[in-house]
């Protein structure tokens, strides 16, 4: 006599149902957790600490400097892309333009990087720093950018990505709390409204 073993397994019912609910758990997980937004308020989180960091450096210029230059004479706008005028940003700015720095000295702190302002000599930060994406020309354009007029009131801006710190209609992000003149920027200077 001979004797059948019967071999244990998952029916192909059985495996698309376990399929189905692990896609369904992955698409759930996904969605909760919203990677796009997250990477967004990372890269808006970084901006803030940027800014903030640059206007330190700049505070700290100012104060131990008794004849501060912010700039070239006429007062301009600067950005740390290309392409990019500044009236972009800065429509009441009777004059701009673009710092072409090249993408080798774009963070020198001696006047030769993208913000044409020389630190001295102990700076505040070894480099001047570029906005994570520096993207021009998409749906949203992310640069980092600097004014100074003829008073030595300064300002830098940036743009942000996510409804968390980049709302207007959100009292409790950081473009709301500024104070400065653009809705869409957050700005932070001796002069935000420039």
């Amino acid at each position: 006599m001979s004797q059948h073993t019967a071999t244990k397994g998952f029916t192909l019912i059985e495996l698309i149902i376990v399929i189905a609910l692990i896609a369904l758990l992955s698409t759930t997980v996904i969605l909760v957790i919203n990677p796009i937004r997250l990477f967004q308020e990372a890269r808006d989180s970084q901006r803030m600490a940027d800014i903030n960091q640059m206007s330190r450096a700049m505070s700290l210029m100012l104060a131990t400097n008794s004849q501060p230059v912010l700039g070239p004479s006429p007062a301009n706008c600067y950005v740390a892309k290309a392409l990019q005028v500044c009236t972009a940003r800065y429509v009441s700015a009777a004059a701009s333009t673009i710092n072409a720095t090249s993408a080798a000295n774009v963070g020198f702190v001696t006047g030769g990087g993208w913000v044409p302002v020389n630190l001295g000599t102990f700076p505040a930060i070894s480099a001047w720093p570029v906005d994570p994406t520096n993207a021009i020309g998409s749906a949203t354009s992310t640069f980092y950018s600097y004014a100074y007029d003829s008073a030595n009131a300064w300002e830098f801006t940036a743009a942000m990505e996510s409804v968390r710190y980049g709302s207007s209609t959100n009292v409790d992000s950081m473009i709301a709390k500024d104070g400065g003149n653009q809705p869409l920027l957050y700005e932070v200077g001796t002069n935000v409204g420039l």
